[in-house]
């Protein structure tokens, strides 16, 4: 991972603070949009806080359990080794939802309201954490204006693929979220719509296949794709009720371009020149 600043024992990495800036940013976002739909700030903080602890012990079990099992079991001493890199965001987001459901009972708050909450935001923390991916992609057969020299070799930019098509999952969202048509809509969206990205972008990646161009992460987004359709066709039907509009908060056309035009150009601007 690239270094930045290091105080004797003490490394910190682009990629952890580019990570920690997502969440910052998806928090504040989630916070404000909870606060539109009646949630108190700290029942967010406290569901930010166990989405992103189960979401990285997931992230890592699933990995484990589904990229390199048997190198695992013999060297049991790596599991914990999160920081040489290893986590599966599939596994993140199945962790988080079920973390996200048990806190949400507990609480006695409705788990599709907060799910909607937290997904709007979680692309726009992802898109974020990114950027400070050093994952880079397959060779690049016809060189282009974009590919990135790492180690001597000329490569796709996967990052960057990502996170464009992260921030227009969570501009779409956002501007969904004014005027959804039942609580749990957006949840069932971002379930459907972000292991297409994720399987889109992983065209461009190396891990290990099981069938042609197909990997392991294409069979992981196929589930969670399946999933996301049952989930809406379920919650489409047995809707009765429209939720609460909140048209009135809804983000207009020209400002959510310009946003998503600040995000990817900082984001490309700070890729660029960090990581090339």
């Amino acid at each position: 991972m690239k270094e930045l600043i290091s105080f004797g024992p003490v490394h910190i990495y682009f990629f952890g603070v580019m990570i920690a800036l997502g969440i910052i940013a998806g928090s504040i976002f989630a916070i404000k949009q909870a606060e539109k739909r009646g949630i108190n700030e700290d029942t967010m903080l406290n569901l930010i806080m166990i989405v992103v602890v189960s979401g990285v012990v997931g992230a890592r079990l699933f990995y484990i359990l589904f990229y390199n099992p048997s190198y695992y079991f013999s060297n049991p001493s790596e599991i914990i080794k999160i920081d040489e890199g290893g986590l599966s965001i599939h596994g993140g987001i199945f962790a988080a939802i079920l973390a996200g459901y048990i806190y949400s009972r507990k609480s006695k708050i409705s788990f599709l309201k907060l799910a909607d909450i937290i997904v709007t935001a979680l692309p726009l923390a992802q898109g974020i954490g990114r950027v400070g991916c050093d994952v880079f992609g397959k060779p690049m057969i016809n060189i282009m204006p974009w590919a990135i020299n790492y180690n001597g070799q000329v490569l796709h930019p996967a990052q960057v693929y990502e996170f464009i098509l992260d921030y227009m999952l969570f501009i779409f969202l956002w501007r969904r979220s004014s005027k959804k048509r039942f609580e749990g809509e957006l949840f069932a969206i971002y379930l459907i719509v972000f292991p297409v990205i994720r399987g889109v972008v992983e065209f461009f990646r190396i891990n290990p296949v099981i069938w042609g161009l197909f990997s392991i992460s294409h069979l992981l987004s196929l589930g969670l794709i399946i999933i996301g359709l049952v989930v809406y066709k379920v919650l489409s039907n047995r809707s009765t009720d429209r939720v609460e509009s909140l048209e009135e908060n809804g983000v207009k056309l020209r400002t959510s371009i310009f946003y998503l035009v600040a995000l990817i150009v900082a984001s490309i601007f700070i890729f660029y020149f960090v990581q090339g």
